[in-house]
This record gives structure tokens, C-alpha cells and sequence, in this order.
């Protein structure tokens, strides 16, 4: 794999989850275009993004799948933390969902990563997940109702340790990141299947429309997004990596507040704010770290 550095893994990791606080809105035009449910539109999400990635490695010799067991092992979590999600959506509501589960998922991150790739966070990275989460609570939860729930909570914390297993398993991966999530892809797309055909796998409607939207969620939020997500994490800390994502309500936010008429409160503005600010934060000590002497 071709080396990237750390300001480069900073940008691929940034895109990334850039590209994913477009995925929310392109998966709700498909519920309502298409008439598909969340299991049927995550399926149809990683089948378009492995044929993407296909097409581009065709085009462009984007490396080959290496390492069968843990591409199984990615494609699964990814599946398993998909499903969850939207069950844990079901169970307490959007919001409390979003706040648990992506919330989460860097405190996980940073005990695996410690663990089990010896990264240490000190004292200056730890103030900075804790403003990032306390920035996504204002933003996720304003003037919303949360529901609380025991199972929607289980659901949540298993979707974070889904989506923190597959970042700390390819950070610690040498392989290539855009041939890991083709494999992650398929494998995933495969376990989703059963229960996208209960679900309905057919979009109704207007097949131009869902197709279209199919094909931005594959191409976009899916095959560019993963495919950056995997190679950042070659020269990034996973708990940075992590924490980046965490930018991801704030892309969907400035979405519905441009092309959705939704309203931003002060509330909202201040947890962006916070969010961004210790995204930046963590970015200038990774680039700091990099630069000192071994």
C-alpha cells in the first residue's frame, strides 16, 4: 500500500466522514421514493458500494483482497452495526440512537486502542473527546424528545462496538483500504440479504429516481467514504480517526438546515462548534506527534 501520510490520513479521514453526513439524507429520499426499508437500504448501500469499488479497480489497480478472515470479520461487524443502529433507532428514536451509538464508539475506540495497539490519548486527548461528545449531545438531542429505552440502549452500544471493531482492526491492518472495503462490501451485503428479502428488496415508485439515489449512496457515503476511511487509518490514531467521524451529524445538520428547511438553534450552532473544535484540536496533535523525533 502506497504510504500516506499523516496530514493526508487527516484529510481522508475528514472526507470521510464528510461524505457520510450525506448518506442520512440520500437513505431518506430512498425510504420515501422508493419505499424501501433501513435493512433493504443498507443492503442496496453495500452492494452499490462494491460494485463501485469493483469498477474503480478495474480503472484504476486499486490493489487486490488480501487477508480472507479478517475481511469476513470486517464485512460482518459492518453488517451487525448497520442492523443495530436501526434497531436501536426503532427502540429509543433517532436522536438518543445517534448520541449512544456514534457517541460511544470513541470511547471504545480509545480503550481498544490502548489495549490492544498500545495508542495512548494523555490528558490533552481526552479533553478533546470529552468536548467532542459533549458538542454531540447539544447538536443530537435539542429540543428533541428522547426515549429511553433498556433494549434501544443495548442496541445502540452494540452498534458502537461494531463500528469500533472494524476501525481498530484496520488500523492495525497493512492491507489495501480500498480492496478491504470491497471485501467488507460484499461480505456485509451477504448478511444483510435474508432480511432485506423479508423487508422487500425492491424499490417502488419511480425506478429512475431510486436508482439514482442508489448509485450517489454507493458511490459517495459508501465506496469513497469507507474506502478513504480505511486508507486515513494507515497514518492516523484510531481514537482520532474515531473522534473525526464524530463530524458526521454536523454535515447532516448543515444538510437539513440548506436543503431541508430545518432550523438552527443557538443550541445546535454551539455543539457544532464544540464538535469541530475538538476535531481540530485532536488534528493539530496528531500532525504535532508526527513531527517529533522517534
Amino acid at each position: 500500500m502506497t504510504h500516506v501520510s499523516v496530514r493526508r490520513g487527516l484529510l481522508y479521514v475528514s472526507i470521510a466522514a464528510t461524505a457520510w453526513g450525506t448518506g442520512g439524507a440520500a437513505g431518506a429520499l430512498l425510504y420515501r421514493t422508493g419505499g424501501l426499508g433501513p435493512v433493504s437500504v443498507s443492503f442496496w448501500r453495500f452492494a452499490a458500494g462494491a460494485v463501485m469499488l469493483l469498477l474503480a479497480s478495474r480503472l484504476f489497480d486499486l490493489g487486490r483482497v488480501r487477508g480472507l478472515g479478517r475481511i469476513v470479520v470486517t464485512g460482518v461487524a459492518m453488517a451487525v452495526y448497520q442492523t443495530a443502529y436501526f434497531a436501536a433507532i426503532a427502540e429509543s428514536g433517532l436522536a438518543v440512537a445517534t448520541v449512544v451509538t456514534i457517541g460511544a464508539t470513541p470511547v471504545f475506540v480509545a480503550a481498544g486502542a490502548r489495549l490492544l495497539l498500545g495508542e495512548r490519548l494523555g490528558a490533552a486527548g481526552l479533553g478533546s473527546v470529552a468536548i467532542a461528545l459533549t458538542g454531540l449531545v447539544m447538536l443530537t438531542l435539542d429540543g428533541g424528545s428522547a426515549t429511553f429505552s433498556a433494549l434501544g440502549m443495548g442496541w445502540a452500544l452494540l452498534s458502537a462496538a461494531g463500528y469500533a471493531g472494524v476501525t481498530l482492526l484496520n488500523r492495525a491492518s497493512t492491507d489495501e483500504p480500498y480492496a478491504t472495503a470491497m471485501g467488507g462490501f460484499v461480505v456485509g451485503g451477504l448478511c444483510l440479504l435474508p432480511l432485506a428479502l423479508a423487508q422487500g428488496l425492491l424499490p417502488s415508485g419511480d425506478p429512475l429516481a431510486s436508482s439514482a439515489i442508489i448509485v450517489y449512496l454507493g458511490a459517495i457515503p459508501t465506496a469513497l467514504a469507507y474506502g478513504l476511511f480505511f486508507a486515513g487509518l494507515a497514518a492516523v490514531r484510531a481514537t482520532t480517526a474515531s473522534v473525526i467521524s464524530l463530524v458526521e451529524p454536523v454535515g447532516a445538520a448543515i444538510i437539513g438546515v440548506l436543503l431541508l428547511g430545518e432550523r438552527l438553534t443557538p443550541q445546535t450552532a454551539g455543539g457544532a462548534v464544540l464538535l469541530l473544535a475538538a476535531v481540530g484540536l485532536l488534528a493539530l496533535r496528531e500532525r504535532r506527534d508526527s513531527s517529533l523525533p522517534s
